[in-house]
Parts: C-alpha cells; sequence; structure tokens
C-alpha cells in the first residue's frame, strides 16, 4: 500500500518551489542576525543583554505586523488561487493600512514606556551596574531602532502579498540584499571601521534601519516595475476603497490573527522576564539559546508559511477533501522531519556555540544547556507550527487563536510565573517544564486538524 505520509517527485517539487525560497530568505536573515548578535557580544555581556532585551520586546511589534498582514493574506492566497487579482488588490490596501496604523501606534509604546519595559528583565539577582548598565545601551539601542517600524512593516505588506501570489523569489533577493547590506554596516558602525565613529549598539540600530529601507525599496520598487507580473498594484494606490463585505470579512477572520500574534508574543516577552528573575546571567544566556535556536528553526518555520501558502491555494482551487488532507498530511511530515534533522544538529553544536561570544564561563555553560532542552522539543515546536498554518489556511482564525494565544496564558504563562515566584526551582528544570507543555499542544492540534473544520474556500 501507498505511504500516506510520502508524495511523488512532482508533489515534493511543487513544496520545494514555494520553501525553499522562503527558507534562504530567512536562512540568511538569521544567519546575519547570528553574526550580529556576536558582533554586539564582542562588546560585551552588558551591551549583548541591554540589546537583547530590546530586541525581545520589539518581537512583539513585528509579529503583531506580521498577523494582521497574515489576516489579509488568507484572502490574498485564495484570491490567488481563483485568479481574482481585484480581491488581491483589496486585500493589499488593507495591509497597507494596518501597517501604518501599528507602526504609529508601536512607535508610542516604545517611545514613552520603553525604560519601565525594559527594567522589568533586570530584577533577578546580580550587581546594580551590571542592571543600570543593560539599562543604558538598552535605550540607545531602542531610541534608534524605532527608525525601522515603518520601512519594516510596509516590507511586509509588500513581500506578503508577493509570497502568497507566487512570486517567492523576489521577497528573497530583497531580504538576502537587506541582511548583507545590515551585516556590512554592522561591521563598520559598530566597531568603527573605514573612518566611521565605533557607535557600539547604536551603530547596530542604525545598521538595521538602513537595511530595512533597502529591503522596502527594492521589493516594493520590483512591484510597481513589473505591473504585468503583478496585475494587483495597478490602481492599488488611486483609492483606499475596500468593499465593505471583504473588509468585515477580513476583520472577522483575519483580526484575531493580530489578536493571536500580539497576545502570543507578549506571551513569549513574560515567559522571558519569568526566567529573568533566575538571574541577571540568564538575560545573555537566553539571548545566545535564542540565537542558535533561530537559526535551527528555519527550515521548519519556513514550512509553516510554505504549508499556509500551499494548503490555501488548494482551498480555493476547490479541491476534494480528500485530496487536501492527503496533501497535508504530506506537509506535516516534511516539517516534523525537518525538526528532526536540525534538532539533532542544533544538539551537536551546543556546546561550541557558547564559545564565540566575550561573556563568562557560567553564561557560556547555561546558555549550552538552554540550547539543548530546544533541540530536543525541535520535533514538537515543527508539529505545531505546521498545525498552526494549517488550521489558519482555511479562516479557522478563531480556533488558531484558542490553539495559539489561548494556550500560552492559559497554561504556559500562569506555569511560568507560579514557578519562578512561588517555587526555588533554578533556571534549567524550570525552562524544561515550560517547553515540555508543546507536547500537550501537539495533541490538542491533531484533533483539531481530524475535524476538519479548517476545510473551507473564503472566495466563495
Amino acid at each position: 500500500m501507498r505511504n500516506p505520509l510520502i508524495a511523488d517527485r512532482a508533489f515534493y517539487r511543487r513544496v520545494l518551489g514555494v520553501a525553499v525560497p522562503i527558507m534562504i530568505q530567512n536562512g540568511i536573515t538569521n544567519f546575519v542576525s547570528l553574526l550580529d548578535n556576536i558582533m554586539v557580544g564582542q562588546v560585551g555581556t552588558i551591551p549583548m543583554s541591554g540589546v537583547s532585551i530590546v530586541n525581545g520586546l520589539v518581537f512583539v511589534f513585528n509579529l503583531c505586523v506580521f498577523g494582521a498582514c497574515s489576516g489579509a493574506g488568507i484572502f490574498t492566497a485564495q484570491f490567488w488561487g481563483s485568479q481574482d487579482h481585484e480581491g488581491i488588490r483589496h486585500t493589499f490596501r488593507f495591509k497597507l493600512f494596518i501597517c501604518l496604523i501599528l507602526s504609529a501606534l508601536g512607535t508610542a509604546i516604545f517611545l514613552l514606556g520603553g525604560t519601565g519595559l525594559i527594567g522589568l528583565y533586570l530584577q533577578g539577582d546580580g550587581d546594580a551596574l551590571t542592571a543600570a548598565g543593560a539599562m543604558e545601551y538598552g535605550l540607545k539601542y531602542l531610541r534608534v531602532i524605532i527608525w525601522g517600524f515603518l520601512p519594516f512593516a510596509l516590507c511586509n505588506a509588500y513581500s506578503g502579498t508577493l509570497r502568497e501570489t507566487g512570486e517567492t523569489v523576489v521577497p528573497m533577493v530583497g531580504g538576502i540584499t537587506a541582511v548583507f547590506v545590515n551585516l556590512i554596516l554592522n561591521y563598520v558602525l559598530i566597531f568603527g571601521h573605514f573612518g566611521a565613529p565605533a557607535m557600539g549598539v547604536e551603530g547596530a540600530a542604525l545598521a538595521t534601519v538602513i537595511s530595512r529601507f533597502v529591503e522596502l525599496i527594492l521589493v516594493a520598487g520590483w512591484t510597481h516595475l513589473h505591473p504585468e507580473r503583478n496585475p494587483f498594484i495597478r490602481g492599488a494606490y488611486r483609492s483606499p476603497y475596500i468593499p465593505g463585505k471583504l473588509l468585515w470579512g477580513i476583520t472577522v477572520k483575519g483580526m484575531p490573527l493580530l489578536v493571536n500574534e500580539f497576545l502570543w508574543s507578549t506571551g513569549v516577552a513574560i515567559l522571558n522576564q519569568c526566567y529573568s528573575t533566575c538571574g541577571l546571567d540568564v538575560v545573555p544566556a537566553m539571548n545566545i539559546a535564542t540565537t542558535m535556536s533561530n537559526l535551527s528553526s528555519v527550515v521548519f518555520l519556513s514550512m509553516g508559511n510554505a504549508v499556509g501558502i500551499l494548503m490555501g491555494q488548494m482551498l480555493g482551487a476547490d479541491l476534494p477533501e480528500r485530496e487536501v488532507r492527503d496533501s497535508n498530511r504530506k506537509l506535516l511530515a516534511i516539517s516534523v522531519a525537518s525538526g528532526v534533522v536540525f534538532g539533532a544538529l542544533e544538539a551537536s553544536l551546543s556546546g561550541a556555540f557558547p564559545l564565540l561570544y566575550n561573556t563568562t564561563h557560567e553564561v557560556r555553560h547555561l546558555a549550552t544547556e538552554l540550547i539543548l532542552v530546544v533541540a530536543v522539543m525541535m520535533p514538537f515546536h515543527a508539529y505545531t507550527n505546521a498545525t498552526y498554518f494549517t488550521l489558519r489556511s482555511g479562516g479557522q482564525t478563531f480556533v488558531t487563536f484558542l490553539f495559539d494565544s489561548c494556550f500560552m496564558w492559559v497554561v504556559c504563562v500562569p506555569l511560568a510565573y507560579c514557578l519562578s515566584r512561588f517555587t526555588s526551582l533554578p533556571i534549567l528544570p524550570l525552562y524544561i517544564l515550560c517547553q515540555m507543555t508543546d507536547l500537550l499542544k501537539s495533541v490538542i492540534g491533531a484533533a483539531m486538524l481530524k475535524q476538519g473544520k479548517w476545510i473551507q474556500n473564503l472566495t466563495q
């Protein structure tokens, strides 16, 4: 009998055609982020702590933008499946509006409340001078990085729409170009090479901001210069009009994604804050472990995006349910296999990777232990990630909200808060217990997929 988890070559070619460009872009982005992180780490443990705290907070903004654009992107992928270019144009306009709103709101929050937010992560046991130094470096970094909010958001609107309409190479090229610009400018501005002043953490932030403008210019410029390949861009700025029915549909189906990404990312921020109460060494150690994990997770995270796009296109083309389910099982199998392979690779490098940082032996040792925990859990992370994008592809945004954010706030956050506040558990067992919640989440995800309520065509 034919193995239900193994597909033919044509299927894998289609999957790779969508996933590989995303993997390449995300891989290079994360690799350069790794080098960026190491460069900041060479400045010292305290600057690294300040920058990592701010990046954790900015992560909330980034995921809010992603969630808002993804809500409209559900419709974009299905409109592309039915070749409705007018519908794609309307979803693109929605993305532009929501990106402008989020950029203004994010900038205001960080300007007014930056000090208080950073201070939440500097309450663990440690030297008061260390905490004060991390605060100073964090604020310096924050004041510059907020200038990159708007170009990041707008580029997300363009790149997301291009991917959802089958143009995956251009966002990849734009992203690759931007990260190399970021890498070169990091080298110049952080350390003061080629006659430039040594700006330290402010140089790292400025390099990131410039690279985001470069990426926006490349991606948006190509889109407008090739209207024959991107019909949705014709007349996209002539009118703010979005049909009321579609606007309501995006709001009902899409806004739960924005709320979901906000609550999930703030949940992650709170988890990190709970971890930080175990000592100031936890902040730089978590930064090292997260950087390694981000690089190792590129393949299965990219597969999740591919799952969302491919399943959305299949649902928009109104394929039979049996074929949709069969394809989804195979996509899930690919995602989990990637988690197994790269989890093993991450574990094999867990001892060597922290040596790249200019920090203490205690921080390096703790980072190694945290990396091993994430490596073991990676197949489960891969499965839940692919499940999330599957449910989302059929417009089950309230279900994904329950699966993602509600699980985070009902299970993970209370567990981390209670263990960090009411027990004397050190960071490692605390972190292991919180990571193991993904075992329960995998079981819940499998049950949701089996129900099949996500199999629906939103374009009809």
